[in-house]
């Protein structure tokens, strides 16, 4: 398999059976550098630009980088309204488990920020299992549904969750609008994270901007509160928006990867 080749696995089984998209690369070098890992955001894929330039800076670093598609985007199969966090956190935890990954560098965007702050407490449990060296956020969207969502539904789309099972907003990203499906809002309750003290074991480096329409670089505030033990670095951009993928937000990204691939690495005397 070459590393442009996209790989697949099935995740869950029978009915609830799903094939997994995997782009991955093994790392170039013989050297104790953790792999990097790419959680993309809600309706978003791993060929998205950031993404790519990830892969990228890993394949002229020599490092490994694996990304994946969760269920119902992008080359993966599923339906996309089953989608829930717990279910894509459980892809996410089979495809590192396919991988045989042993250290990494979670880079989480936007709902991809929640998903890795969930692996680690999920990883966590386990202290043979997989080691998180690193936590890179960018405009982390933990908790949405539950902080930015449910407090501002209309009673239109009120109505519509209780006798649909789902509501639709226009997306600003895309021709199709986005759909919030009651089990994702249900299941996002069982899945905050900003509800105490969040432990990673390991340096934090969030990137927000504050023109974000999305998420709110308030949200990004909130969130330090919880992340009190940690080394933690907090770069508000002052024009950035939600999606941080213009050049010098690139360079901003690959910047704060490279820090913590740096302070990953056992230093040599």
């Amino acid at each position: 398999m070459t590393e442009d080749m996209v790989e697949y696995i099935t995740v869950g089984s029978a009915q609830d059976a799903r094939d997994i998209a995997i782009l991955a690369r093994k790392a170039a070098t013989q050297d104790d550098a953790p792999a990097l890992v790419w959680l993309g955001g809600y309706r978003s894929d791993m060929t998205g630009t950031k993404a790519v330039e990830l892969d990228r800076y890993a394949k002229e670093a020599g490092l490994a980088c694996i990304r994946l598609d969760y269920s119902g985007h992008g080359a993966s199969g599923g339906d996309f309204n089953k989608g829930t966090i717990s279910r894509w956190l459980e892809e996410t935890i089979a495809v590192l488990r396919h991988k045989g990954a042993k250290r990494i560098i979670v880079v989480g965007s936007s709902m991809g920020g929640w998903i890795a702050l969930r692996l680690i407490q999920e990883l966590r449990k386990d202290p043979d299992g997989t080691e998180v060296a690193g936590l890179l956020l960018i405009a982390p969207a933990p908790d949405f549904t539950a902080e930015l969502i449910e407090p501002n539904l209309s009673d239109e789309e009120k109505a519509s969750l209780a006798e649909r099972g789902y509501f639709e907003e226009p997306s600003e990203y895309s021709t199709e609008p986005n759909i919030f499906t009651r089990d994702l809002i249900e299941d996002g309750r069982n899945n905050r994270v900003l509800t105490g003290i969040i432990e990673t074991g390991c340096p934090v480096h969030i990137l927000q901007g504050m023109r974000d329409e999305d998420v709110p670089y308030t949200h990004a505030l909130k969130l330090l509160d919880h992340l009190p033990a940690d080394d933690i670095v907090l770069s508000l951009i002052r024009d950035g928006d939600h999606r941080l993928s213009r050049p010098q937000d690139i360079e901003r990204m690959l910047a704060a990867a490279q820090s913590l691939v740096f302070s990953a690495k056992p230093q040599r005397s």
